[in-house]
Order: C-alpha cells, then sequence, then structure tokens
C-alpha cells in the first residue's frame, strides 16, 4: 500500500502533466530574469541599446539627468567600472613618495628559510641571492617567498630576475604583451636555479602588479604552494594620461601572459590554500614582524614547566604562572596575534617532512 504523502506526491505530478497537456505549444513563457544589470545589457542588440536610450530620453520623468552630459559621464562610469582594474581615475598625484619596503630573511625553528621579499629592486634581489645561500648551507629544503610586503609595481625585468632564482633554466617565465603597438616582450630563465626544494607563497588582498606575476609564475614553474587571499589582479604597466582639470585618468596599457597564454589579469592569482584574514590584521602583522622578527608570532610560546634548575632553586614556574594568572583574573585578556597564513605554510612544509621521513616513503 503506498503512503499518504506517495499518493500525494503522484496526483500532484498527474495535475502538473495534465495541465502542461492542455496548454497551447504557442503560450509564451515569461523570460527568465536577468541576475544583474551587466548580464541584462550585455543580452542586448545594438538597436536594442538604441532604442533603450531613445526611450529613456523620450519618456523618463527627468530628462535633464539624460542630456548629453549625462549621458557621456554615465558612458564613462560604465566603461571604468567594466574593465576595472584596467582604469580608473585619480585626482593629481602628489609628491609624497610611498616608500620602499624592506627586505627581510631568516631561519624558522631551524628547518624553514622565511624570505620577506619587500620592493622587487636590484638591491633587494642581491638580498635574496644572499639567503638563498645562507639556506643551502644550512641545507635547508623548503622555503616560503613572503609577497604580502610587496608593493604593486610593473618592473618586470626585475620581476623575471627574482622568478630565475626558482624556476629551471631554458624556460619562458612570461611575456609582456603591449597590443596598441603590437609589440611582446618575452622573459626567460637563461641561468640554473639558486633554490631548488619546497616552495610555499604568500599572498594577500594586496598583492599586485609584479607581486602577483612572481607567485604565478612560480606555481606554474615549481609547483610553489600560494597560500593567503585572491590578489588584486593588476599584473600589467599602466600609463597616466592628463586630464584639463588636473586628474589622472591611468590605463593599462600592457598585460602579462604566462605560457599558453594564461592571465593574472583581471582575475589575480587565486590561492591554493585560502586563509581568511582581514587586510588590517595582515597589516598590523606584517609591520610587527619587520621590527621583532617573525618567529614569536608562528609559534607558541611554551608554558612554564618545572625542571632541575627551578628545584635547586627552590622555584616552581608552574605555580609562580597559575598566580599570576589568578591575580590577573578578572582582567580582559588581551587577544594574541598570530601570522595565520604564515602558520599554514609552515604547516604544510611540516606534513610534507613528516610524510617524507614515513618508511617507503619516495
Amino acid at each position: 500500500m503506498k503512503s499518504p504523502v506517495a499518493s500525494a506526491l503522484a496526483a500532484l505530478l498527474l495535475t502538473s502533466l495534465a495541465r502542461a497537456a492542455d496548454e497551447p505549444a504557442d503560450t509564451p513563457k515569461k523570460p527568465a530574469p536577468e541576475t544583474t544589470t551587466r548580464q541584462a545589457v550585455d543580452a542586448l542588440s545594438e538597436a536594442e541599446l538604441d532604442q533603450v536610450i531613445q526611450f529613456l530620453k523620450d519618456n523618463f520623468i527627468n530628462p535633464a539627468a539624460l542630456d548629453d552630459a549625462a549621458l557621456k559621464r554615465a558612458t564613462v562610469q560604465g566603461v571604468l567600472d567594466r574593465i576595472a582594474p584596467g582604469a580608473s581615475l585619480f585626482h593629481a598625484p602628489t609628491t609624497a613618495d610611498a616608500g620602499a619596503s624592506s627586505f627581510r630573511a631568516e631561519i624558522l625553528d631551524n628547518r624553514i628559510g622565511y624570505i620577506r621579499l619587500g620592493s622587487i629592486t636590484p638591491g633587494n634581489v642581491a638580498e635574496l641571492d644572499a639567503a638563498l645561500v645562507r639556506f643551502t648551507g644550512s641545507k635547508l629544503n623548503s622555503v616560503v617567498l613572503d609577497l604580502r610586503a610587496t608593493p604593486p609595481g610593473s618592473e618586470f625585468e626585475q620581476t623575471a630576475e627574482v622568478c630565475k632564482r626558482f624556476c629551471p633554466k631554458g624556460k619562458v617565465l612570461f611575456s609582456v604583451k603591449k597590443p596598441n603597438i603590437k609589440q611582446e616582450q618575452i622573459l626567460t630563465s637563461k641561468e640554473d636555479p639558486k633554490y631548488r626544494g619546497i616552495l610555499v607563497v604568500l599572498v594577500d588582498g594586496d598583492t599586485a602588479g609584479n607581486a602577483e606575476v612572481v607567485a604565478a609564475v612560480l606555481r606554474t614553474h615549481v609547483n610553489a604552494l600560494v597560500i593567503g587571499q585572491q590578489t588584486k589582479g593588476e599584473a600589467v604597466e599602466f600609463a597616466d594620461f592628463p586630464l584639463a582639470t588636473g586628474k589622472l585618468l591611468r590605463v593599462a596599457v600592457a598585460e602579462v601572459a604566462l605560457p599558453e597564454n594564461v592571465t593574472v589579469f583581471p582575475g589575480g592569482v587565486k590561492p591554493d590554500l585560502p586563509v581568511d584574514v582581514t587586510q588590517e590584521d595582515t597589516d598590523k602583522l606584517l609591520k610587527l614582524e619587520l621590527e621583532k622578527g617573525v618567529g614569536e608570532f608562528v609559534f607558541e610560546t611554551e608554558r612554564p614547566r618545572m625542571n632541575e634548575a627551578a628545584l635547586v632553586a627552590g622555584t616552581n614556574p608552574e605555580l609562580d604562572a597559575a598566580q599570576a594568572a589568578q591575580k590577573a583574573k578578572g582582567e580582559k585578556p588581551k587577544p594574541v596575534l598570530r601570522d595565520a597564513v604564515l602558520q599554514r605554510a609552515v604547516d604544510f612544509i611540516t606534513t610534507i617532512a613528516i610524510y617524507e621521513r614515513k618508511p617507503g616513503a619516495k
């Protein structure tokens, strides 16, 4: 015997089929609504675009909102929105210098090389070489390359120099294409890499330009794992065009493409391992790490324990810590800052090391 629920469903299905059979074949169906205004506009033909504009001019309750100047403003606004981040408007540039970003390198837990690249300049590339020599001498087989403090730029020849330190000789790293003059610059790796081993790259939502290119190239050629947030998608060369009022129109005039015409603009680099961290927290951590070092923001400090030295001295570190905690009871504890993105990188490298030590692992 069928259940009441099954019977009801069967009846509903038969009713629906009967209605469909009675409905004339030429009955017009309601069009599916477009999910966004852009999709709706993209579906219009050129003739329909002209019709929309004319209907608006003839019928909208505020004709002044659709005069020639208003339509031009709407056109410019629409174009800028559509091709962002490929073009944008700026006020006149200031003389203030944003400043360079410093290089930093250290060894974490005596087993992982950490490199904060900073600005992609000849000086920092030389620092990179020295750090890689030190890591090789220390027999480190894993490196974390942090691009989160690398300012955006389009110094693509220096960008290629960074990539060459890791990529195999003879590889096409990327090309820079200028469609308006049909020009293409191809950058290749012409020397042996200075480092071979596990490579993890850190990025964030502010990572843009040449730093994005480094992340994409290293993932393509040496299987670097990218951790963090999706980058900005500005792997292009910009040119600034002055307007009559002093404002600037910034336009992407050249685009970076990886082998097989894979581009980073405008989608950016999507991390292999996303980590949700606010940009405010990232900026705060990067500042502190530059001042104090990276280790304390990655590894937890070991809690006080009873040991031989304490016994000789007649003290009890565990009791002292408990009493201090009791004294501070009621006070709101300060949140402990941790670099979650770098922690994920360390966790990944640790997992690989454990796997490689397992019996039978290659």
